[in-house]
């Protein structure tokens, strides 16, 4: 029976950051977040990370119930990878339009006019699209998955700004582009990097893969979340432009204090990645709602391609 959440009584963030730390201790939960999630949500986190190395910390951790504060696509992959755990995702409204752009049928589709072509599936895709892919990547590894794949044809699902990248690395193989995009990348201009460059002429550019190409062909580093973070952490630079969502330069704030960070536009904020909250967390600690659940041959196959992909990083 469901607890009704205003019988708690905690109101202020801090309250509710205390109140998960006890709740996730009582019920032996792991709570596993995405960089892009608020500072509140990461303040509770037992690990923060991108979707890779979430992705193995799923597989690795000790407790059977993980709270995955994320959005949908990547709760999934953590059940995937672990199907004897328990997975939540606190808000099932947390999507991701880019993983809605590519569907089982499409890809099928696909195929047929491509029958030689390997599918290679970003993990930002459903379990049905994974189910219907040879492999997986992250933005982390496409490049090398791409590289070391046997097929010299792909078709590469969803993200054609990753694609397109992709590409340039692996010039000798020929690559089918989906035409989905991140909205929170995608919608940056070149002329967003000519402007802080122009502010911050001292400050090293670092951007996603996901953004266009006009964008990431004037940074000076590509990279994904974690490489974005690390290429921070090693370099001798104290100014950085940070070209992905916002929950990353906020992590490299408090992770590097004597360094600044501008994010490179403020329009690249996630609006579905911002909406799991304190609440939401508390709800499924209490209550055990948003549990994910994936059919028996949809788990099977899709599982296959993102341990393909595991073994290959």
């Amino acid at each position: 029976m469901n607890i009704n959440l205003e019988h708690i009584t905690v109101k202020s963030i801090n309250e509710k950051i205390e109140l998960v730390k006890q709740l996730k201790i009582q019920k032996k939960a792991v709570i596993l977040a995405h960089h892009y999630q608020s500072m509140a949500i990461k303040e509770v986190a037992d690990i923060i990370g991108d979707s890779l190395e979430l992705s193995r910390k799923a597989t690795q951790v000790a407790s059977d119930l993980i709270i995955f504060c994320g959005v949908h696509f990547m709760a999934e992959s953590a059940k995937l990878l672990s199907p004897k755990k328990r997975v939540y995702l606190p808000n099932l409204n947390a999507g991701c339009p880019m993983a809605d752009m590519a569907t089982r049928e499409w890809v099928l589709e696909k195929k047929k006019e491509h029958p030689s072509a390997a599918v290679v599936s970003y993990v930002n895709t459903s379990a049905e699209v994974k189910a219907v892919s040879d492999i997986c990547c992250t933005s982390s590894n496409a490049v090398k998955i791409v590289r070391e794949i046997s097929s010299n044809e792909i078709i590469f699902v969803p993200d054609q700004n990753l694609g397109s990248y992709v590409q340039k690395l692996v010039p000798s193989k020929t690559i089918h582009l989906w035409r989905g995009f991140c909205p929170t990348h995608h919608r940056i201009g070149a002329e967003a990097v000519m402007s802080m460059k122009a502010k911050y002429p001292e400050a090293k550019i670092l951007i996603h893969p996901e953004c266009k190409p006009e964008v990431v062909e004037l940074a000076d580093v590509v990279g994904s979340t974690a490489q974005i973070i690390k290429a921070c952490e090693e370099s001798d630079q104290t100014e950085f432009v940070i070209g992905t969502e916002l929950g990353v330069v906020e992590s490299l704030k408090k992770q590097f204090p004597s360094k600044r960070f501008y994010l490179l536009d403020e329009a690249m904020v996630c609006p579905n990645m911002k909406k799991t909250t304190l609440d939401d967390v508390i709800n499924t600690l209490v209550n055990q709602t948003g549990e994910i659940i994936i059919e028996d041959e949809i788990q099977s196959s899709a599982s296959q391609a993102i341990w393909a992909m595991l073994e290959r990083s």
